[in-house]
Order: structure tokens, then sequence, then C-alpha cells
């Protein structure tokens, strides 16, 4: 027997932003678009390879010390630092507390977002297969409100965020924290999500079935399961059932 048919899984974990659903415009067209309002010209590739450069070099979103009351004051301020960072080559940015705010609220709008085509199908099919539904995202205290907005939260039996868990994906403490809310061992847990490293590669690390969502399918690698968008998972339960 396959690893996949031997035993039925009990918790699936999602990653949010990049599997479930996208901003409606590009992130670099955003940052230029707002930018400009506030006399900043940028063009919005470079700023897009500005964010992805500065994103996957910051420290983990995460405070394992904090009280709660002071998470989304952090929150903000770790995005602060990075968005500066993101235009650091472009010199002075004069009026740059207002930019941000406006920026930061704008992500924070449930219709700054959308769902990808096949999630709400993907979620009420395993939904009606019994399996307990979770997300498990490198995100901040927004993903609530924007998730509720995009009317897929109550599809969720927990949604945990790494500002508030104390740790980050790829660390496995936060699959372990998750994996401890639903009382699942993690061989009966799969998480999917689009990054090899921070998501199927992690999760597969920390003892979970680990699948890649990957959409374009650029990524070669056969160390672990991979699929072109959620509805893959489908065949994969079914398997495993």
């Amino acid at each position: 027997m396959t690893e996949l048919q031997q035993k039925a899984f009990k918790t699936i974990f999602f990653d949010a932003a990049g599997t479930l659903m996208k901003p409606v415009r590009p992130v670099g067209q955003s940052y230029a678009l707002f930018a400009e309002n506030y006399g900043v010209k940028v063009s919005p590739a470079e700023i897009a390879r500005r964010f992805h450069a500065c994103f996957s070099s910051a420290p983990p979103l995460a405070f394992p010390n904090a009280e709660a009351k002071e998470i989304q004051i952090l929150e903000q301020g770790w995005w602060k630092d990075l968005v500066r960072k993101v235009f650091a080559p472009y010199g002075p940015f004069p009026r740059y507390d207002e930019y941000f705010a406006e920026l930061f609220a704008y992500f924070g709008r449930a219709d700054s977002w959308v769902l990808f085509p096949e999630t709400l199908d993907t979620l009420a099919a395993l939904k009606k297969k019994r399996v307990t539904l979770a997300v498990i995202s490198n995100f901040d205290s927004r993903l609530f409100t924007i998730l509720q907005g995009l009317g897929v939260s109550s599809c969720f039996e927990s949604i945990v965020i790494s500002s508030r868990a104390g740790h980050a994906k790829p660390d496995p403490r936060i699959f372990h924290h998750a994996l401890a809310l639903h009382r699942t061992e993690a061989r009966k847990a799969l998480h999917i999500g689009d990054s090899p490293d921070k998501d199927a590669a992690a999760a597969k690390n920390a003892g979970l079935t680990g699948v890649l969502l990957d959409r374009k399918a650029r990524i070669k690698s056969n160390s672990f399961l991979r699929v072109q968008n959620l509805a893959g998972l489908l065949p994969l339960i079914d398997r495993r059932r």
C-alpha cells in the first residue's frame, strides 16, 4: 500500500495568500499606484522584485513573547519596516507614514483579495467528506477579516497565523501548535501551500503530508506531492481514504 492509502486524513491545513486567495491586482502594481499618489513614481515590475527580495529576507512575522494586546501594533510595525526597505533605493519618501497607512489598510480589506476559482467548490467538497479544515498562514491579524469578507472563514475550524502563534513557517512549531488545537497526529494531517520551502517541505519536516500547490507547474522536485489547483486535493483524499 502507498503512504496515501494507509490512513485517512483527519485534518487538512491550508496556506492562505497564494493558496486560497490572491490580491485582485499584482502587489507591485498596488505599491506603485499608491506611491504615485504621494509623488513617488516607481516601476511596478521593479517594486515587485524589491518586495519579494525584502520579504524573503525579512525576519519571521512572529512575536513569541508579546502580549495579545501588543500583537497588532507589532504586526503593523513589521510591515512598515518591510515596505520602507522596499522603497529604500528610490530616495526620500516625504509622506511615507501616510502612504504606508493607506497601503496597510488597503491590503486588510476583503475586496482587495479574490478567491481562486476552485476554492469554494473544493472546500465544500472536502467538508462533505467530513474532514476538518483549518488554516496555517504566515499572515497577520488582517487575515481574519479578509477570510470573513470573502465568505470562507466559516469553512475553517481554526485559523492559525504566525504573528499570534509565535512561530512562522517553516518552523515546525507552528504546525505542532495547529495540530494540538485539533488533537490530530501529524501523520493524519495534510498541509497544502504554494511555497516549496515554507509549505510543502516544512509540513513534511513537521511530520505532516506536505502538498505543493504549483499552479504554473514550475517547480521541479520529487520531494513531495504536487497539485496544480486545490481541486487536485480531492483525488488524493479519496486515495488515502
